[in-house]
C-alpha cells in the first residue's frame, strides 16, 4: 500500500472511538485516507460480539467485537490502538492493552488486516511518534504525517472544548440534577448509555456527565476520594465526582458488567460518598429496559422525597 493509493481504514464505533474519534478522523482525512465507521450499536451488534467473545468478557468489549465484525471485508485495515498507560500511576485497563492482539486472533481466518499504534509512556512510547510511525507505515512522508497529526490534535481539542462548554450551563439548571459517572464509551453508546440519560430527562431530571470534565483538574482532584486509584479513566471520573458532588442532588455510578476496575472503584465510592444519594447501576446487556427504568425511577423518587419535592 502506498500513498498514491491510500487505503480505507475502518473505525469500530465503540470503546476508544468515543474518546479519540475526532483525532482519528481528522488525521486520516488530512492524509487523504478514507475512513468507514461502523453503524451505531444495535442488538445485532451485541449478539455478534457476544458470539465471538469469551463469557467473562465485559459488555463493552463484546459490543466492540460486534462493531469489528461489521467492518470486516469493507476496508483495507481496521484501526485498533494499543494503549497501555500515560505514565506512572496512570494505567489503562489491560483490555485496552491487549485488544489489538485479541481481536486479530479472533478474526485471523477472515483475511481482514488490522493496524495499530502504541502508547506506553513507561516505555517512552508517546502518542506523537506513534502516529508518525502509523502514517509512515501507510506510505506517507514524515512531513505530511506530522502536519496531519498536528492538525488532528487541534481538531480534537476544539471538539472537546465545545463539549465541555455545552455542559457547563447544566450545573446552573434549576431542575433536579444527577451526576452520571460512567465512561464515555458507555454514555455515548446509543444502545447502552443513551437509554439511561433519556429516561432521566423524561423524568424531569437533568443528567450531567461526569466524564465531560477538565481532565487535568479531575486527575488532580481524584486523590480527595481515592489516592491510590491507578486507572486513568476511573481517576478522571473519581476526580469529577470530587469536583462536582456539591452541585448535584444525586450520583449514578454506571458501569458495564463485568468491568473489574469499575467494580473496585465503584465499591470504594459507595463507601466514601456520604451525605448524597448514590445508585450503583451495572448494565449487563439483557434485552429490555424495564428493570433499569424501575431502579432509576425509585432513585429519583428517593432524591425528591429527601428534598421534600415528591408529590
Amino acid at each position: 500500500m502506498t500513498a498514491s493509493t491510500p487505503p480505507t481504514i475502518g473505525l469500530p464505533r465503540a470503546l476508544l472511538y468515543y474518546r479519540y474519534g475526532p483525532l482519528w478522523r481528522s488525521f486520516f482525512r488530512t492524509l487523504g485516507v478514507k475512513t468507514v465507521v461502523s453503524s451505531p450499536t444495535s442488538r445485532k451488534t451485541l449478539d455478534q460480539g457476544s458470539a465471538l467473545a469469551a463469557d467473562e468478557t465485559c459488555l463493552s468489549v463484546k459490543i466492540f467485537l460486534g462493531h469489528v465484525q461489521e467492518l470486516v471485508g469493507s476496508c483495507d485495515y481496521i484501526l485498533i490502538p494499543r494503549i497501555s498507560n500515560f505514565g506512572r500511576g496512570r494505567s489503562m485497563c489491560v483490555r485496552f492493552e491487549g485488544l489489538y492482539d485479541v481481536t486479530r486472533n479472533l478474526f485471523r481466518g477472515s483475511g481482514q488486516k488490522f493496524i495499530s499504534y502504541n502508547v506506553d509512556l513507561l516505555q517512552n512510547q508517546e502518542e506523537a511518534p506513534a502516529f508518525l510511525a502509523l502514517g509512515q507505515s501507510l506510505g506517507f512522508a514524515p512531513k505530511e504525517v506530522k502536519k496531519a497529526y498536528t492538525d488532528a490534535k487541534k481538531r480534537e481539542q476544539q471538539v472537546w472544548k465545545a463539549r465541555l462548554k455545552a455542559q457547563e450551563p447544566l450545573y446552573r439548571d434549576k431542575s433536579l440534577k444527577i451526576l452520571v459517572a460512567g465512561h464515555g464509551y458507555i454514555l455515548d453508546d446509543p444502545y447502552v448509555g443513551k437509554v439511561i440519560t433519556d429516561f432521566l430527562r423524561q423524568s424531569g431530571v437533568t443528567p450531567i456527565r461526569a466524564d465531560l470534565v477538565d481532565r487535568a483538574a479531575a486527575l488532580k482532584a481524584s486523590p480527595k476520594l481515592s489516592p491510590t486509584c491507578k486507572w486513568e479513566f476511573s481517576r478522571e471520573l473519581v476526580g469529577s465526582i470530587a469536583l462536582h458532588r456539591e452541585q448535584v442532588s444525586g450520583i449514578i455510578l454506571l458501569s458495564a458488567f463485568p468491568c473489574g476496575p469499575d467494580a473496585m472503584v465503584n465499591e470504594l465510592l459507595l463507601r466514601r460518598l456520604k451525605g448524597i444519594p448514590v445508585l450503583n447501576l451495572v448494565l449487563d446487556g439483557q434485552s429490555g429496559t424495564a428493570g433499569v427504568e424501575t431502579r432509576l425511577e425509585s432513585f429519583v423518587d428517593i432524591i425528591r422525597f429527601k428534598e421534600g419535592s415528591l408529590s
